[in-house]
């Protein structure tokens, strides 16, 4: 996935992604992306075990399960910036090549996707 310029994503799971923001609110949401799929699709959120706090998120990394689906994170920012901060860049790096950030109001307007070196990508939002 070198050079990545678009992602496609379901529907479904940017909702998914929008209504567990809102209920761990005010405190930040983490989890990981996967794709059942052998296009890399996004069609999955992967709960893990996290910790959710007031400004950060963190996942417990030796637990993560090693698994070829999973493409990368999203986590929620509890304001109204979706940019990734430099701790999410160097999470970024460890956690694989998609990710997005998710902000107020928490909705998929409000989500961007970068790749793992913090550049802003472009995500497609399929049925």
């Amino acid at each position: 996935m070198n050079n990545l310029k678009k992602i496609l994503v379901k529907r479904q799971t940017l909702e998914s992604i929008a209504e567990a923001s809102k209920n761990v609110f005010p405190k930040e949401f983490i989890a990981l992306l996967g794709s059942k799929s052998k296009n890399s699709i996004i069609d999955e959120l992967v709960i893990i075990p996290a910790t959710f706090g007031d400004s950060f998120s963190s996942v417990y990394l030796d637990l993560l399960p090693f698994d070829k689906s999973i493409l990368g994170s999203v986590h929620s920012h509890p304001s109204d910036s979706n940019r990734p901060s430099s701790a999410d860049k160097r999470f970024f790096k460890k956690t694989g090549e998609i990710h997005l950030i998710i902000c107020l109001p928490f909705s998929i307007s409000s989500i961007r996707a970068y790749d793992a070196e913090g550049k802003e990508i472009e995500m497609e939002v399929i049925e």
